[in-house]
């Protein structure tokens, strides 16, 4: 089935609910990536260095566990729809504090509270998604769904290119509160995961006693989590950083790299999220780990900004067309009874355990005398190459169906088989 067939395929309340999620997590994303565009001019303003500032990102992504946990549990007990809309309300709030900052400490908790917030989205976002459409459809959306980072990424790069020379950092997390609107369209159109109201029906155990059943594929999918987190924030956090600092582009060049770097990644995401459909999970994450690698060269060293951002849009082609596999894949393999909690916590554990590339990143820079190219490509070959065997050897539950009595998954010894349920 192709993508548009696939798309095709929803009935308009699927679709509906697709929109819903696809826009909580881009505006998201949005909101978070503003920061990376204005870490140098937040430093300027508060008397302080790049990897100070740097650390607010470091505390945005380690209380994204926590938000994924408290989110997920209340989303598996009071539903997808609602958890959502009062995740998406929250994560609009805390942003627009964030522009009222009057020093580097205020604004730090402020992103620790919006780093709550934004750690529910994705898990209850993704599980109300993924137990809404049909199982043909799950790849293509999942691949659309994921393509949301990118896009809010995309998002924060036009604002940035255009708005900031005029409304300043703290106008870009004040047009960041936007998303709060979303709300509206949820209640108004957005109707609760089939898979969740059958689940009430039948009663749930509580999250830690699935837990234990499952320790083994829940330690993989962390240390997976970790990796993935790792090759996507390892390619851009600091990229933009790079760019200003290292090779010395303005606003305006930084910020139409990072808009063709975007368009690559929705694009990537979608064709291996759609390509996971036909040739299974994990041989759609490994093979786009694999070519991130060669990519990599170009993405760092190519000599002048045409041919960076000819890189950057085929590094992240590959770095989010892995991630476009991730979110039908975790819902595929998690447990019913707590869907709306395993696949965001594990995730956010993940990204609990990589919240420290920025500043690492950035203190490799400054050990090797502000070579921010050679800190970028280190981290990304050696994560590239740990997705790629922690997903080629680990779990799948290619197409199961939600709701139906499962054993827990086995991992697969062959990285090229697709186990079927």
């Amino acid at each position: 089935m192709s993508i548009l067939e696939s798309l095709r395929a929803l009935n308009p309340q699927q679709r509906r609910t697709v929109i819903a999620s696809f826009l909580g997590w881009t505006l998201d994303a949005f909101d978070f990536f503003i920061l990376v565009f204005v870490i140098k001019h937040i430093a300027d303003e508060f008397h302080t260095s790049v990897p100070d500032v740097s650390i607010a990102i470091f505390l945005t992504l380690a209380m994204r566990p926590l938000g994924a946990l408290l989110f997920g549990l209340a989303s598996d007990r009071f539903g997808r729809r609602a958890t959502l809309m009062a995740d998406v309300a929250l994560y609009s709030l805390f942003e627009l504090l964030s522009g009222f900052s009057t020093g580097l400490t205020m604004f730090i908790v402020l992103r620790m509270l919006y780093g709550v917030a934004m750690g529910g989205e994705w898990g209850v976002g993704a599980s109300l998604t993924m137990e809404t459409v049909p199982e043909e459809s799950r790849g293509v959306v999942s691949g659309l769904l994921q393509a949301g980072y990118p896009t809010g990424y995309l998002l924060a790069s036009l604002v940035f290119f255009f708005l900031f020379p005029i409304v300043g950092w703290r106008g870009m997390f004040f047009v960041g509160a936007l998303p709060a609107l979303l709300v509206l369209y949820i209640r108004r159109n957005v109707e609760e995961s089939p898979a969740f109201v059958a689940q009430q029906k039948r009663g749930r155990e509580p999250f830690l006693t699935v837990l234990k059943r499952n320790v083994p594929l829940f330690v993989w999918a962390v240390f997976l989590m970790t990796a993935f987190n790792f090759l996507s924030h390892g390619t851009q956090d600091i990229y933009p950083t790079f760019l200003e600092t290292q090779r010395g582009y303005d606003s305006y060049t930084v910020g139409a790299i990072a808009i063709v770097y975007n368009i690559g990644a929705i694009i990537g995401g979608i064709v291996f999220g759609a390509f996971s459909q036909k040739i299974g999970r994990k041989r759609a994450i490994v093979l786009a780990a694999i070519l991130a690698i060669p990519a990599s060269w170009l993405w760092a060293y190519a000599p002048n900004a045409v041919l960076l951002a000819v890189g950057a849009f085929i590094m992240q082609f590959f770095v989010q067309g892995a991630w476009g596999v991730i979110p039908v894949h975790l819902n595929e393999l998690s447990p019913d009874e707590v869907r709306g909690t395993f696949p965001g916590f594990a995730y956010q554990l993940g990204n609990l355990l990589a919240s420290g590339n920025a500043t690492l990143q950035t203190g490799l820079a400054a050990h090797w005398n502000g070579d921010y190219a050679l800190a970028l490509i280190v981290v990304a070959v050696v994560v590239a190459v740990a997705v790629a065997l922690l997903a080629g050897f680990g779990y799948e539950k290619h197409n199961v169906a939600f709701g139906e009595p499962r054993p827990v998954p086995g991992p697969a010894p062959d990285i090229g088989h697709a186990a079927r349920s």
